[in-house]
């Protein structure tokens, strides 16, 4: 048994088990992942992979079993490898953290100050993408850190803490005739066009919630990933924006005007999401504590290696 057959166990399964994929993404013939599959099954004595002539449809019973076994002793090797880094070079390495546009373009830009100014000599890696993407990413070993306000608090593989609150906001042209409405109502919004976030990003199910619970239906027209791109044609004139609240800066977007929207919205919690059992780099905590100085070094370590599941 060797960790390539691990690699390549963990891999078909990531990959929907097809082995052309997995070459690639190991960087070695089919022939190969093939051989070391039968290998491994010979050398444990079970079929881990329901077959179909040569090609792979799921796991068995076993191999199901195996799986969480295998990405435990893939995780702690990478772990090893980690904790000397750790010792050997103490203020130099890298950092990747996964997180959303709004979060990297608002709130993560003074943390990456301060973080930079105290690690320079550590390479941060920042990867702008939807919170599903984010989740993979972590659990593939791939970033260290995810910041997010959707996916990463109901994933039992991965542990997560506040970062920050924050709300929704209305956004129109400084001429639009919404400006002088008050008070300002969901209903009221309602009969222009709304242009917002994509569902499943930066809290659109709790404006979908809002606007269900005024029973009022909403007529999109146009949505995007990020609150640049949803200013940029609000102040054309195309629609309603409702956007995070702090994407809106009045010196910046001078020809848009900030509607008082009070509790209209509900407040939603943007996260930092960490994959369970990952051994984190003193840079790694030193960036969550950043952004969530409430925490102790201790209880993100013990968060993510639990005392009473260590050995």
């Amino acid at each position: 048994m060797n960790f390539q057959q691990l690699r390549i166990v963990r891999e078909t399964v990531r990959r929907n088990f097809n082995l052309t994929e997995v070459a690639n993404a190991l960087y070695t013939a089919q022939s190969g992942v093939s051989k070391h599959i039968k290998d491994l099954e010979g050398e444990l004595g079970m079929e881990l992979f329901v077959r179909r002539g040569k090609r792979l449809l799921g796991l068995t019973e076993p191999g199901k079993e195996l799986l969480p076994i295998v990405e435990r002793i893939l995780i702690d090797i990478e772990n090893m490898k980690h904790l000397g880094e750790q010792f050997a070079q103490q203020d130099t390495g890298h950092l990747a953290i996964a997180t959303t546009h709004t979060q990297a373009r608002y709130a993560l830009p003074a943390v990456v100050t301060r973080f930079k100014q105290a690690f320079p000599k550590v390479y941060l890696e920042l990867h702008e993408c939807g919170p599903g993407e984010i989740v993979s990413l972590l659990r593939d070993g791939q970033v260290d850190i995810g910041v997010a306000t959707e996916a990463l608090g109901s994933e039992e593989d991965l542990v997560s803490f506040p970062y920050y609150r924050w709300r929704h906001a209305v956004i129109v042209p400084i001429t639009h005739s919404l400006t002088g409405v008050s008070p300002l109502t969901l209903s009221a919004i309602a009969d222009y066009p709304i242009i917002t976030y994509y569902p499943g990003h930066t809290g659109r199910a709790r404006i979908d919630a809002a606007f269900a619970r005024a029973g009022v239906a909403p007529d999109i027209v146009m949505s995007a990933l990020d609150a640049d791109v949803i200013k940029a044609y609000v102040e054309l004139g195309l629609g309603v924006g409702i956007i995070a609240a702090m994407a809106f800066d009045p010196a910046r977007d001078a020809g848009l005007c900030l509607l008082d929207t009070a509790d209209m919205f509900e407040v939603n919690t943007a996260r930092l999401g960490l994959r369970r059992g990952h051994y984190l780099r003193d840079y790694a905590v030193r960036f969550i504590l950043e952004c969530a100085p409430a925490l102790t070094a201790e209880q993100i370590k013990e968060a993510v290696f639990p005392k009473a599941a260590m050995p």
